[in-house]
């Protein structure tokens, strides 16, 4: 189907819905987004259902039992699955192992199947704080930045940092030289220290809250100020938070709608395997074993009931916004689109249902579940 329209559909972008309009793409993209009749092509109807652009993932490990630093295979099935849940392109999470050059050589070979594979996301080369992450890398050459880099091409690399540590100064302008952020996180930086950080390109912060502890009060009746605060204070930076219920309270995020704005904040989902499955116990990350309670349910370390990551799916995390933190659908649905294809300078592409943009897309039904998915005009088939 090169050319094809999907009529009677109630289409979500740019926070609002475009009720009954018809959308015509053509070789992978949209071409024309209009009410009225359709021209005759083949017709994919909506009836009436919602058709949102395909949701962005800037932060994932895996899901259904597979993680995305496991094997190439693995990020390729991760790369099918993950359209079930409506992602139509996901950053890949990576940990560090004792040979990050050779594991990011043998990811880059990874194929898109189902959602596009934007790029590896590292989280734990270059941060202080463990959180959930048992294994932190301490080599702050230049050297590595640019090994790795080279490493995961043809795909770009996006890097986790956490602001105290000194050798940023150098690193910070290579690990954004190819356009993307820097990840602020798992951090105890001083506001100093952030806002230094900031200003390097280090502009985001990722799993808001979670592992950015508050600061030691040193005198009674004197609140102290830390990463958190210089983050809302910066007019640069945008957040994302896990919207599981758990990992943050919905008054935090509603906290950064408004001192943010509506463009200013994302969700993610930070999920390991354990995403997607029934509630159980599970091996295979960290070495640890965890168990969920219900579906969506962050995990826990079975051992002694700590967070050891979450089991959100992003269109759960979707349901989760509309109903923790009363906002719309349409609202909700751009923290999962327009705001992280923004943040990921994806912009002009993805994220939004508009012509020239790349014809990623999926429809939900009134319960807000995703029925279809679409990946550059293709439909991936989603299991029963």
């Amino acid at each position: 189907m090169d050319r094809f329209a999907i009529i009677n559909a109630s289409v979500i972008t740019g926070g609002e819905v475009l009720e009954n309009h018809n959308v015509v793409v053509e070789n992978g993209v949209f071409t024309e987004i209009r009410p009225g009749d359709c021209p005759d092509m083949h017709i994919v109807d909506a009836k009436g259902s919602f058709m949102v652009p395909g949701f962005i993932d800037m932060h994932i490990h895996g899901a259904m039992g597979y993680l995305c630093d496991d094997t190439t295979e693995s990020l390729e099935t991760l790369s099918s699955i993950l359209t079930r849940f409506g992602v139509t392109g996901f950053f890949a999470g990576v940990l560090p192992v004792d040979d990050d050059i050779s594991k990011l050589k043998e990811l880059s070979q990874a194929q898109s199947p189902g959602a596009a594979i934007l790029g590896f996301f590292l989280e734990g080369h270059y941060l202080k704080l463990t959180g959930a992450i048992q294994k932190l890398n301490t080599d702050y050459t230049p050297e590595k930045v640019l090994a790795m880099q080279d490493a995961a091409a043809p795909y770009k690399l996006m890097f986790a940092v956490s602001p105290e540590i000194d050798e940023l100064e150098t690193l910070l302008p290579l690990m954004t030289k190819n356009g993307l952020p820097a990840f602020i996180t798992h951090t105890a930086a001083t506001a100093e220290q952030t806002e230094k950080a900031i200003l390097l390109g280090a502009s985001h912060a990722t799993h808001f809250y979670n592992v950015f502890p508050c600061p030691d009060v040193t005198e009674p009746g004197r609140r102290p100020c830390g990463t958190v605060d210089a983050i809302y204070a910066s007019k640069q930076t945008t957040v994302d938070f896990i919207l599981d219920g758990v990992h943050v309270e919905p008054m935090a995020v509603k906290m950064a709608l408004t001192c943010k704005g509506p463009n200013g904040v994302c969700l993610i989902t930070d999920a390991n395997l354990v995403a997607g499955l029934p509630p159980g116990v599970y091996s295979g990350f960290n070495a640890v074993d965890v168990e969920i309670s219900y579906e969506g349910a962050p995990a826990r370390r079975v051992s002694d009931g700590l967070l050891a990551g979450s089991g959100l799916t992003l269109d759960l995390a979707v349901r989760n916004a509309v109903s923790m933190l009363g906002i719309s659908l349409a609202e909700a649905v751009r923290l999962v689109t327009e705001n992280p294809a923004r943040v990921l300078g994806l912009d002009g592409c993805k994220g939004s249902i508009k012509a020239g943009y790349d014809a990623d897309f999926s429809i939900m039904d009134e319960n807000m579940k995703i029925t279809r998915c679409f990946v550059k005009g293709k439909e991936i088939v989603l299991p029963e």
